[in-house]
């Protein structure tokens, strides 16, 4: 059955405007989308599934419907008055030398480089003499820069390296070994996803992929994760499998990491994005057996470093706010752990270096952090340049050194250098982003949400942004899978607030911010206090006079995706704009495509029970667009290769929307070929889909001015 016929040759009757507005109202006619008669079961209840055509993303049809989408799409967005200016506007803040902090590999030391619009970073190394030589080109790998570098990891020597491939932006990847020596590819492996690179001396190294999906890999569930070891130089055929694999024990997460003495082998085994299992094994003793050190999933662990007999770790296993914990090898079961840091009531995230370990904690979203010896004594505290986050303080035992970025939402990030003995701080690399650092200031507040929970928040603008009128504000949301939103500079969001935006990122429930009850608070069935959370810091920063709803634009990805879809369907006035960026937005069907089960912990699934089935279908963005509504100026952005989370979601979401949405507000698809879930990205293309997103809001809000 053909699904589509073209949409009336892509419906080009385009922009037609209307009366009221010549200027700023373009009534659009959208590609028509066919419904298909599909439904689902549910406890006895009836769900029907008109779209589940567009799930076949790679199909004729889904394709036909992509590039008409598309044409409606990128024919408004090339109208609008501000693209041009967000574009000069972000080339010129992205257009600067970049430079990461340097790490030591064998002979050299390796670093990455960007010269300013290069679409991926260059990876660099200088000897002890200081002579530099370009190591690896990412740019080189394909001709429109959609191929990129991930996970570069070198053998114990130094002499090979290791680094994934992706192309198109997917999850799926190859692995190339390089001899550092020559700079020749000498090894190569594919079908690896979800997977770091551990070598074991320079004989090889440790990965982990899926076994081959029935269908399309792009889509095709994935449940059964298995660790290999890969003998450089052997085919793909003849490694070893280390761990998983066992039908009725199955894993989707599965992770080896090599200590960095060489002694063991720590393997991760999970089912979820929270909670592991921890295996040990001696690789002295040959063919040892994996010594368990947490055999159920009901909390985070993974290990530091070692010396001798002893690791070291990190948990939350008694301790929701994290802790660091010793024990040995012979005895490694949680009775016999030692504190080495013990919990506190701000939530714990810890580095080592040099011997030394590094606990940052988060104070309302912001870093302070400390340098303790192995026994966990303070050696010092380190004084950061003022509120913001601090990351780094990481690298090997014997470094005298280590370097760490500072940066928050108005101050671009800036590396320093610490001496680990005397504790002497200087400055490695200033940034030379173009970004009048002064003009802007950042403030937080803390808000009430609709059970009474206070919720802070951090509200960035320039100082002189007049007060006298609701003011265009960005209002930025994740709040799942315990991930927290730190203040970080971003050249994309400067471009906002140098055009006249407001940013605002409120630290609601669901994220890590305050620990494991803080997460937990925005999972399964209290998801929707993530969603009461969002919402009334739109109605907070409403109430302060800073915006009304007619200047309120709302944006995230991923989980930020559902998190505005889920808010724009339950409260449509609320907003002038929704940017819901690859979003997971069909929560009955989320778990049925690649590695979704994974986010159960966060989500439950349909399936689970009738309680939870309901729940999900009460929030679920695809299932909740109401006919006759009139919803905001909606641009949904997704790309064709996120096999993360999966493009059909968007499909889906936007046929309802375009389907039931009445009004002129445009609600309209933008895809982007060859690209992914947003990891590597190249930066031509970063330049274009922001400059979009930014232009649309614009031209979306004020109306009624």
């Amino acid at each position: 059955m053909k699904k589509i016929s073209i949409f009336t040759l892509l419906t080009f009757g385009l922009f037609a405007c209307t009366s009221e507005d010549s200027e700023r109202v373009v009534k659009l006619t959208y590609p028509k989308t066919e419904k298909v008669e599909v439904s689902d079961e549910y406890f006895g209840n009836t769900v029907v599934d008109p779209y589940r055509w567009l799930e076949d993303d790679r199909s004729d049809e889904t394709g036909e419907w992509v590039d008409a989408q598309n044409a409606v799409t990128f024919e408004y967005l090339s109208n609008l008055e501000t693209v041009g200016e967000f574009q000069t506007r972000l080339t010129r803040l992205m257009d600067y030398p970049k430079e990461s902090a340097p790490f030591r590999e064998g002979e050299y030391e390796y670093f990455y480089r960007n010269s300013g619009l290069q679409n991926q970073s260059l990876i660099y190394r200088r000897d002890d003499r200081g002579e530099e030589e370009l190591f690896l080109d990412p740019n080189s790998l394909s001709t429109d820069g959609t191929t990129s570098v991930a996970a570069l990891s070198f053998s114990h020597s130094g002499s090979l390296a290791a680094y994934q491939i992706s192309e198109g932006g997917a999850d799926w990847r190859s692995v190339a070994v390089m001899d550092t020596n020559t700079l020749e590819v000498i090894d190569r492996i594919d079908d690896v996803k979800f997977s770091g690179l551990s070598w074991f001396g320079d004989e090889g190294f440790y990965y982990s992929r899926y076994d081959q999906p029935k269908g399309n890999e792009l889509t095709a569930k994935t449940d059964q994760h298995k660790l290999y070891f890969h003998k450089v130089g052997e085919q793909q055929e003849a490694d070893t499998l280390i761990f998983g694999g066992d039908p009725k024990n199955k894993f989707r997460y599965v992770s080896g990491q090599v200590t960095e003495d060489q002694q063991y082998l720590i393997i991760s085994g999970a089912n979820s994005t929270s909670g592991n299992r921890l295996y040990v094994q001696n690789l002295e003793e040959k063919s040892s057996p994996f010594r368990p050190v947490v055999e159920d999933e009901s909390s985070d662990i993974y290990v530091l470093t070692s010396i001798g007999d002893t690791l070291y770790a990190y948990t939350n296993r008694g301790a929701d706010n994290g802790r660091v914990v010793s024990f040995s090898y012979a005895v490694s079961n949680p009775t016999s752990w030692i504190d080495v840091i013990e919990e506190t009531e701000h939530v714990l995230t810890v580095s080592t270096v040099g011997g030394y370990l590094f606990a940052e904690y988060m104070i309302d979203a912001i870093s302070s952090v400390k340098q303790l010896d192995l026994e966990g004594n303070l050696i010092r505290e380190i004084q950061l340049p003022g509120p913001g986050s601090a990351s780094g303080f990481s690298g090997k035992s014997d470094e005298t050194t280590t370097f760490y970025s500072f940066t928050n939402y108005h101050t671009p990030s800036t590396i320093f250098e610490l001496s680990l003995e005397s504790g002497v701080v200087t400055t490695y690399r200033e940034s030379l982003a173009d970004f009048e650092v002064g003009e802007y200031v950042s403030e937080q507040v803390f808000y009430t949400s609709k059970d009474g929970t206070k919720v802070p928040m951090i509200v960035t603008k320039k100082k002189d942004l007049p007060v006298d009128k609701p003011l265009p504000t960005m209002l930025y949301g994740y709040g799942g899978f315990d991930i927290s939103l730190t203040p970080s500079f971003s050249s994309t969001v400067a471009a906002w607030m140098e055009a006249g935006g407001v940013y605002a990122v409120p630290n609601i429930r669901g994220g890590g911010e305050y620990g494991k009850d803080w997460h937990l608070a925005g999972t399964k069935l209290q998801k929707q206090n993530v969603f009461d959370d969002f919402i009334a810091a739109a109605e907070y920063l409403i109430d302060q006079g800073l915006t009304d709803s007619n200047h309120l634009v709302l944006r995230g990805g991923s989980n930020g995706g559902l998190l505005v879809g889920a808010v724009m369907t339950q409260r449509p006035e609320l907003a002038a704009v929704a940017l819901p960026a690859v979003g997971v937005l069909d929560m009955l069907r989320y778990h049925t495509f690649t590695a979704g089960a994974g986010w159960a912990y966060d989500y439950g699934t349909s399936e689970q029970s009738e309680e939870m089935f309901q729940y999900l279908l009460g929030y679920s963005p695809v299932h909740n667009v109401e006919k006759g509504t009139n919803y905001p100026a909606t641009l949904v952005t997704t790309g064709d290769h996120d096999d993360r989370v999966v493009p059909a979601h968007s499909f889906k979401f936007a046929a309802h929307l375009q389907a039931k949405h009445v009004g002129n507000n445009p609600v309209l698809i933008r895809i982007e070929k060859d690209a992914g879930h947003g990891a590597g990205t190249p930066t031509d293309k970063i330049v274009e889909q922001y400059a979009h997103m930014f232009a649309f809001a614009m031209e979306n809000i004020g109306r009624s001015d």
